[in-house]
């Protein structure tokens, strides 16, 4: 009876433990600027890694490439050689569902002028899901601190993977590839897809990324609002990063809000004049919101809207501006949260 007490005791130490440097861990992240670039093997996750190097520019940055696994029992190489193999993820010769894309996410990081490769590395695995992969990762660290990590995770669906990711992060930008589908909100319930439910659930500002001819400029889109003034602030912090020009919008509904509209445009310049952030130009339009933003920022680089913060419940009958235009947008939509 002593033994087993004494063993309850260590096991709530060693639980104290745990939890203790998980949150000097996430405490130390939120000093960082950590962005989240899913992969899947298409062209698309290919330019969400290209994306993501754009924002991989000072010593504080952390960049994380995740490709999501389905839980698989069946592995056809047998448990023994995964366990194996996984020891060691980017030098096995044996190859992981999935671990082909992270290692051409490396490839692509090379082409935009970063090179992991020749930083020194640290490979880690852990059990999950009672699958004989699990998950595993690979973090290259740069002499000046900034990380890039692969990180193979092993998740019964590719939204809750990516979600649960973030809650290791935590992280400031997630970056998904361009949707197959989108579906209304009723539908949505429902089903959709991947990048509709992880846009509509993920606690962070997500980047949704279409390939497509090379453009310029962040569209930055504001009404005015104490919400929206916080997301033309930071949004306008990664163009000046990245050097892309600024243009401020916004829409009035009729001829009559037309004032409001580009005094919020003109309270946006202002605030970014006192961060010492140019504008390149403003603009101002006058009918639905969706459709003037998406026709005008069609030319940009990146629209980039305010999330409303709705709960999916309250999207289905209030709607989400924010959302129809990541749905109809012919161009990158940064949803900012």
């Amino acid at each position: 009876m002593r033994n087993i007490f004494k063993r309850s005791q260590l096991s709530d130490r060693q639980e104290v433990a745990v939890r203790k440097t998980l949150q000097n861990l996430r405490a130390q992240r939120r000093n960082r600027f950590r962005v989240l670039a899913c992969v899947d093997g298409s062209d698309g996750g290919e330019e969400t890694v290209r994306f993501a190097a754009q924002f991989f520019a000072g010593n504080d940055c952390d960049l994380i490439i995740l490709h999501v696994r389905p839980i698989d029992q069946g592995l056809h190489s047998g448990g023994l050689q995964v366990r194996l193999a996984r020891q060691n993820m980017m030098d096995a010769g044996f190859e992981l569902p999935g671990v082909r894309y992270l290692k051409q996410a490396l490839v692509v990081l090379k082409e935009q002028g970063i090179d992991p490769e020749s930083w020194p590395k640290e490979a880690a695995t852990q059990d999950a899901w009672g699958d004989p992969a699990g998950d595993t990762k690979v973090e290259y660290k740069s002499p000046e601190g900034r990380s890039v990590v692969l990180k193979l995770k092993t998740a019964p669906d590719v939204t809750n993977g990516i979600l649960d990711q973030y809650e290791l992060g935590p992280y400031n930008m997630m970056l998904l590839g361009e949707p197959s589908r989108w579906r209304g909100e009723f539908a949505a319930f429902f089903d959709a897809g991947v990048v509709q439910q992880v846009t509509t659930l993920a606690p962070c500002s997500v980047l949704v990324v279409r390939k497509g001819p090379e453009k310029k400029g962040y569209f930055i889109c504001t009404d005015g609002t104490s919400r929206s003034m916080q997301a033309v602030r930071r949004a306008a912090v990664l163009a000046h990063v990245t050097g892309e020009p600024i243009t401020l919008f916004s829409v009035a509904d009729t001829e009559q809000g037309r004032g409001a509209a580009e005094e919020a445009v003109a309270n946006a310049r202002a605030l970014l004049k006192a961060m010492t952030i140019p504008v390149h130009e403003t603009k101002v339009a006058v009918g639905e919101a969706v459709e003037e933003i998406v026709e005008s920022g069609a030319l940009y680089k990146i629209i980039v809207v305010t999330d409303e913060g709705r709960s999916r419940f309250q999207r289905l009958f209030r709607g989400s501006t924010a959302t129809e235009v990541v749905r109809k947008a012919r161009t990158s939509v940064l949803d900012v949260r």
